[in-house]
């Protein structure tokens, strides 16, 4: 088992410098510093509760669902980097691209992963055709988060899996 485990740290570190390092340009130094923000806690809060609140028919209850889903989506977020605190990688591997004022709290999950598929999720369902738009910017949010220096692709991925399960239980909590 440890060799299986070995291997997979390997890999993720291999990937996690494919993103940091080797993708680096000056264009997407200001694009993902831009784009990480719409993970942040202000953003999902202001735009789920502006849906929420002024928001019609379907745009209404999507919003809440949204809104239920993020605040849901944060509780295991929380229980699990106390339960299993994982250093940032800048913290651990050498030679880190690190964006400014990088985060000091534990890396897994990835909050801004989970924060902007748990808000996503219930649009799409909402509107499949937002799809095509919303997924891939929401993964781009998360791909910022390993390109910043601030996250190993699996706490993206644990993340993506929280925020989307957190957006499909509050689509389903309403049908």
């Amino acid at each position: 088992m440890s060799r299986v485990v070995s291997w997979l740290q390997i890999r993720e570190q291999q990937l996690f410098y494919i993103v940091n390092r080797k993708m680096r340009h000056s264009a997407l130094d200001r694009f993902f510093a831009a784009a990480t923000h719409l993970g942040g806690a202000s953003v999902t809060i202001a735009a789920t509760l502006l849906v929420a609140l002024f928001g019609s028919g379907s745009w209404r209850l999507a919003g809440l669902e949204s809104l239920i889903a993020l605040a849901v989506s944060h509780v295991p977020v929380a229980v699990v980097k106390r339960t299993y605190p994982r250093r940032r990688p800048y913290l651990v591997l050498p030679e880190t691209n690190i964006c400014k004022n990088p985060l000091t709290d534990h890396s897994f999950p990835s909050g801004h992963s989970t924060a902007v598929f748990s808000v996503v999720v219930p649009f799409v369902c909402a509107a499949p055709a937002l799809g095509f738009v919303l997924l891939p910017l929401a993964g781009l949010v998360s791909l910022s988060r390993i390109y910043l220096g601030l996250h190993y692709p699996s706490d993206c991925a644990a993340g993506i899996a929280l925020g989307t399960c957190a957006g499909l239980g509050a689509v389903a909590w309403f049908a």
